[in-house]
């Protein structure tokens, strides 16, 4: 399996407040993004969308292959 790493300030505003965010990692990544999902769809249109997400993608996917692995 490959290793992601991230280097990334975001920062996001909504009207009720504001955050900044600097993930280090995809999962760290992630937890923002789907935060930040909920805030702006509501709960069940962010498990939609993050629903039609993994339809690309069989059951059993393990990763980026790394050709050089091989």
């Amino acid at each position: 399996m490959t290793i992601v790493t991230i280097n990334a300030d975001i920062k996001a505003k909504w009207p009720q407040g504001q955050s900044s965010y600097s993930p280090g990692s995809p999962e760290e990544l992630a937890i923002i993004g789907i935060d930040l999902l909920v805030k702006e769809l509501g709960t069940q249109a962010a498990q939609a969308f993050i629903g039609q997400i993994f339809e690309k993608y069989p059951a059993d996917h393990m990763g980026v292959e790394d050709p050089l692995r091989e």
